[in-house]
């Protein structure tokens, strides 16, 4: 079953990191990764440009309706994902458990709809 680890990220909180920190965090992500692309079960995955760079798009009345960043109020951000393939739910949960960003903020486990269309 295929899953997207949704990591989200809160600005104040990277932020506040050390240079030294962040390095650590960015290459405990790193050794995981190698890990499940060894084990078979990553497809994919990246960080996301700042929200600083994102435009929502929404078409109402057959007209595009263009603004910046994802939602103004929101303190919280999706910073980046990873597609993996493994075989439960509950493993999708103990990898997410083990990228840096759930000690952070969150990361999010949903699975992908698979269908006529959807394979990867």
């Amino acid at each position: 079953m295929k899953y997207m680890l949704l990591i989200y990220s809160n600005p104040a909180g990277w932020e506040a990191l050390t240079e030294q920190e962040r390095a650590a965090l960015a290459e405990e992500h790193d050794a995981l990764t190698r890990e499940l692309v060894e084990s078979g079960e990553w497809l994919a995955g990246a960080p996301l440009a700042d929200p600083v760079n994102t435009r929502t798009v929404r078409v109402r009345d057959g007209a595009a309706e263009v603004t910046d960043g994802p939602f103004v109020e929101a303190k919280e951000h999706l910073a980046g994902y990873d597609l993996v393939d493994c075989e439960s739910r509950e493993r999708a949960v103990e990898i997410a458990s083990r990228i840096p960003g759930s000690r952070l903020v969150a990361v999010e486990v949903r699975p992908l709809m698979e269908g006529a269309g959807m394979e990867m």
